[in-house]
């Protein structure tokens, strides 16, 4: 990738935490605040960062276009939305789609829950492989060796106190995962937060994504969440169903 291309993306992934000022892009560059401003002023002009009335930067509304196309382009996401709705109205909890895309496991949709507070996780992002439910829930079912594989290359960073942090325990617990069918979050990631989740499987049968239900522990504990699991497993069938899975 050349030089100018990565420090074009370094910038719209810096902007993207926050607003910066041309200062703070030309540290976090290690450039020279000329060159930082003409790749501003490009990204500026074609629609991937917008200056503010204070003068500093924030992403560009093009990307948010360029990112519903990409949304659009998952068959999953479209299969799967009249289920995540009919299950979010049975419970009133919020849930996630979540797929598997390349190495990485990434929120493709979600259906905010009806209380006021609201789940901090965002459609696009990438869920813990590890520490979620939609993470270890694919993790137990995928292929073994490419499992192995991006387990392999994964920080198994301890988030909180119920985080598995060596492969020992989380084999363990995948191991779990496959002979109940169904896993669980017991505030591994964030500990105010519980979750449980079903794989979704594509017309080969392989697991491809998963579905979830999520809440914090304060709304409804993680018994409440678990009585919800026969509903889950059909959510997850009826979408598998959707994407051409006859097992």
């Amino acid at each position: 990738m050349s030089q100018t291309v990565q420090r074009a993306i370094s910038i719209v992934e810096f902007i993207a935490e926050r607003a910066r000022s041309l200062n703070e892009v030309a540290a976090h560059l290690g450039m020279h605040k000329s060159s930082a401003l003409r790749l501003l002023q490009t990204l500026e002009a074609n629609g991937f960062a917008r200056r503010t009335e204070d003068g500093r930067y924030v992403l560009g509304t093009r990307l948010i276009s360029l990112a519903q196309q990409s949304l659009d382009a998952l068959d999953t996401r479209q299969a799967a939305a009249p289920h995540l709705r009919r299950l979010h109205h049975a419970c009133g909890h919020t849930i996630h789609l979540a797929e598997l895309v390349g190495s990485e496991i990434v929120y493709a949709d979600k259906v905010e829950a009806e209380d006021a507070v609201r789940i901090y996780s965002r459609i696009g992002r990438p869920a813990s492989l590890h520490a979620s439910a939609v993470g270890k829930v694919i993790m137990a079912f995928l292929d073994p060796q490419r499992a192995d594989r991006l387990l392999s290359a994964a920080a198994l960073t301890p988030h909180t106190g119920t985080t598995f942090t060596t492969r020992a325990a989380l084999n363990d617990e995948l191991t779990r995962i496959r002979t109940r069918g169904w896993a669980v979050d017991d505030g591994e990631f964030e500990g105010f937060v519980n979750c449980v989740a079903a794989p979704i499987r594509d017309t080969t049968g392989a697991v491809c994504g998963a579905v979830s239900i999520t809440s914090l522990k304060v709304i409804a504990p993680l018994s409440e969440l678990t009585a919800l699991v026969p509903a889950l497993l059909r959510t997850a069938d009826d979408i598998s169903r959707e994407l051409g899975c006859t097992g």
